[in-house]
């Protein structure tokens, strides 16, 4: 058995076709899979099966012309674009005497060098804990033999045991660790609910200029880049739309065709960013020709994490690679189902913001909102969500705010005890020292 390299980077890159022919848009991807992992291609092998051979995925034959291929270009790693089961995994390994990596673990090494956050690198972690519980027997001919030594000696333990025991240790750590986390994100979203503020959360498939989107709309220091999931941690921030609305927007991690099952199920706290969004903003690479079929596989994975009903907004980015000019579509309702920018250019932008109020229902609704002296926590949520305008304490005591909210969210707000709203008729608010009840801005009868 081969003793692993512990690092290179020299690749070959395997694509078969399954019934079918390969099409060069896949080999293409995952070719940009293997340099986003900071791979190096050096040859790519081919073929084509009416099905997957059950020792090496690729058939005995194409199996030695891969390795041939490996030794020819002095490649340290085989790259196959097809999840492999651990048994094809070791054949292959022992066959060719190289490192084999499948496309599920080629893109969790890429999440991996991605995950900045703290929570982030526990997930992917965690998903790459899972992904090899069943490859601990691969290549290593020390994990079969039994410890010895004085007082260690007998039928004990072999170290392949003492390993998958300790991987079940970690794993459970992880999940008690991210459990914690995950509570810790649930509270900061109830707190966000509580202040009724809209979000919107920006998916798509990656490398479709979310991150680009994100900066130009919120002005976030969102790292950009032009490769494939350059951003894996999600970031939420504020942003205003025309008349002064502010909402929260989050950027989301870009799916990606064949996405891990093993990503998915880790990654629920960070797809929970899209789950609770009120609107979808899906944004699509217009000048790409697999745009629709990369339609379909967002839509998918927004299905798998249950997030497939809520409203969406398709934005057609990168319009200035077709030469076309920023506009809005609407269907036979009169909704806005697209808009077609170009986030790098800036175009189109304003469009979108309009076109995220419409959908949203949001405007600026200036009202004065009156909380008795005991909602002291809800007026410290308001003025952390950023929609308080002016102070002011009226006769009783009560606390009086001028807030800019939609008129669903000021409802909400209304059925709170001792809570009520006003809405503010003229341009002009009443002056520090006038009565609040006395404000030309009020009706009379409005008075709670």
């Amino acid at each position: 058995m081969f003793e692993r390299p512990r690092a290179g980077e020299r690749a070959v890159l395997v694509r078969l076709g399954l019934g079918a022919p390969v099409r060069p848009e896949d080999l293409q991807e995952f070719e940009q899979l293997a340099l986003s992992a900071g791979a190096m291609p050096v040859a790519t092998v081919t073929g084509r099966r009416e099905r997957p051979d059950p020792k090496f995925f690729v058939g005995s034959g194409k199996a030695a012309e891969i390795g041939a291929v490996a030794a020819e270009h002095g490649a340290d790693v085989i790259l196959i674009d097809h999840p492999l089961s651990p048994s094809q995994e070791r054949n292959l390994e022992k066959l060719t005497e190289r490192r084999v990596l499948d496309r599920n673990g080629l893109i969790l090494d890429i999440f991996a060098q991605r995950a900045r956050s703290f929570e982030g690198k526990l997930e992917v972690e965690l998903a790459q804990l899972k992904h090899i519980a069943s490859r601990l027997v691969r290549g290593w001919t020390h994990l079969e033999r039994q410890k010895g030594g004085i007082g260690l000696r007998g039928p004990g333990e072999t170290q392949l045991e003492t390993d998958r025991r300790l991987l079940a240790t970690r794993v459970r750590t992880l999940s008690r660790r991210l459990e914690k986390l995950r509570q810790q994100r649930d509270t900061g979203r109830s707190a966000r609910a509580e202040i009724p503020v809209p979000s919107i959360a920006l998916v798509g498939y990656t490398n479709a200029g979310k991150s680009t989107l994100f900066h130009a709309l919120t002005g976030a220091d969102a790292y950009v880049a032009n490769q494939l999931f350059a951003t894996l941690d999600p970031t939420v921030r504020r942003m205003v739309l025309p008349g002064g609305t502010q909402i929260v927007a989050a950027d989301t991690v870009g799916f990606i065709r064949e996405l891990p099952h093993e990503l998915v199920a880790a990654f629920q706290s960070t797809l929970q960013e899209a789950r609770s969004a009120h609107l979808l903003l899906h944004v699509v690479d217009a000048a790409d020709e697999r745009r629709d079929e990369y339609i379909y596989e967002v839509n998918r994975v927004l299905s798998e994490i249950g997030a497939g009903e809520l409203p969406q907004l398709v934005v057609y980015n990168k319009i200035d690679r077709l030469g076309l000019s920023p506009r809005i579509e609407r269907d036979a309702d009169g909704r806005i189902t697209q808009v077609w920018i170009s986030a790098m250019q800036g175009a189109g932008l304003e469009l979108l913001a309009t076109a995220i109020g419409e959908r949203l229902d949001v405007s600026a609704r200036r009202h004065w909102l009156k909380l008795p002296p005991s909602a002291g926590a809800q007026r410290a949520r308001l003025f952390a969500a950023g929609v308080v305008r002016e102070e002011r304490t009226g006769p009783e005591g009560d606390v009086l705010l001028l807030v800019e909210l939609p008129k669903s969210e000021l409802e909400a707000l209304t059925r709170l005890p001792g809570v009520s709203a006003h809405p503010v008729t003229v341009a002009a608010t009443c002056a520090a020292t006038e009565p609040y009840l006395e404000s030309a801005a009020l009706a009379p009868s409005s008075a709670a």
